[in-house]
C-alpha cells in the first residue's frame, strides 16, 4: 500500500505578507521563503503553510480567496497516480512547479479539490513536532464517505473512532488520520449541527497550543474569539484570520490523529 502524510496547506490570498505576519506573530510560524510573484511560505516545523498570491497565472479552477488545498508527502508518486487513475480513469494529473511553494504533481479528489503531491517534504528537511502546530484540517463535502475512501485507498489514512461513533448515530461526519493530522470531513448540508458553517472545500484548520490563554488574549486585540460548542469532540476555541479563515485552538481536548491515538498540548 502507498502511504501519504499531510504536510502542505495552501491558501489563495490577496495579501500574503499580511497573512504571513499574522500567523508568525500569533502562532509562531517561521518563514521558509518568498517568491518573486509574492507567495510566502511558513512552517510550524512539520507543515509547509503557503500563502499563494491570488493571480490568474496560477490557472486555478477555483479562485476563491482563503484556504484552498492540501498536499501530501508520498513515498512513490507514480504508484499514487496509478491508483488514482484506476479509481478515476478520467481524472486529471497536472504538473506543478515544485520548489518551496508547490508540489511536484497534482490530482483532484472526488469533489474537485486539488491535492498536491511531493516525494520530498515540501521544502522541509526535518519533521519537528513543536508547539504551536497544525494538527487538524476540516473539509465540508457533499459525500464525506466517498472523500474518506479516497484518502484511505490512495494514501492509507485510517478511519477513526470518532468517525465510527457518528456512523452508529447515523450521522454523515467522517474523521480520518495519517498518524500526524486529524482530517475531518463534514457534510456540507448540515444546518442542524451546532456551530456548523456552510463553506465548501477546506472549512477550517486547527492548531495545538500550550499557552491558550495568552494566545486568546493576543488574538482578542485584533480579532474576535469564540468558544467552540461543548458538544464538539475537538478544540476549545475558534478565531478568524484577517481574510476570514477559521482557525481552531486546542490545549486540552486535542485531536484524534490515528486509531486510538490522541494528541493534545496539555
Amino acid at each position: 500500500m502507498t502511504t501519504g502524510r499531510l504536510r502542505y496547506l495552501a491558501y489563495l490570498s490577496e495579501d500574503p505578507d499580511m497573512m504571513a505576519d499574522f500567523y508568525a506573530r500569533h502562532l509562531e510560524l517561521e518563514e521558509l521563503g518568498r517568491s518573486n510573484e509574492g507567495d510566502v511560505s511558513l512552517t510550524d516545523g512539520f507543515y509547509n503553510i503557503t500563502f499563494l498570491k491570488a493571480r490568474i497565472e496560477l490557472g486555478e479552477p477555483d479562485n476563491t480567496i482563503g484556504l484552498h488545498h492540501v498536499g501530501l508527502q508520498v513515498d512513490d508518486i507514480d504508484k499514487v497516480i496509478t491508483k488514482y487513475l484506476d479509481r478515476s480513469p478520467r481524472g486529471e494529473v497536472i504538473e506543478e512547479p515544485g520548489g518551496l511553494h508547490f508540489g511536484e504533481k497534482r490530482i483532484y479528489d472526488p469533489e474537485c479539490r486539488a491535492v498536491s503531491l511531493s516525494m520530498g517534504g515540501f521544502g522541509l528537511d526535518g519533521e519537528e513536532r513543536r508547539l504551536p502546530r497544525l494538527a487538524h484540517i476540516a473539509f465540508n463535502a457533499m459525500d464525506p464517505t466517498n472523500v474518506l475512501e479516497f484518502y484511505s485507498e490512495l494514501f492509507g489514512f485510517r478511519e477513526l473512532d470518532t468517525s465510527f461513533e457518528r456512523r452508529r448515530d447515523n450521522r454523515k461526519n467522517r474523521f480520518a488520520g495519517d498518524g500526524f493530522t486529524n482530517l475531518a470531513i463534514h457534510p456540507y448540508y448540515n444546518a442542524s449541527s451546532e456551530g456548523h458553517e456552510q463553506r465548501f472545500g477546506i472549512n477550517h484548520i486547527g492548531f495545538l497550543v500550550n499557552d491558550i490563554e495568552r494566545k486568546l488574549e493576543n488574538f482578542a486585540k485584533e480579532i474576535a474569539t469564540a468558544p467552540r460548542p461543548s458538544t464538539r469532540p475537538y478544540a476549545e476555541y475558534r478565531v478568524r484570520d484577517p481574510e476570514g479563515n477559521g482557525v481552531d485552538l486546542s490545549k486540552t481536548k486535542g485531536w484524534e490523529i490515528d486509531l486510538g491515538k490522541w494528541e493534545s498540548a496539555a
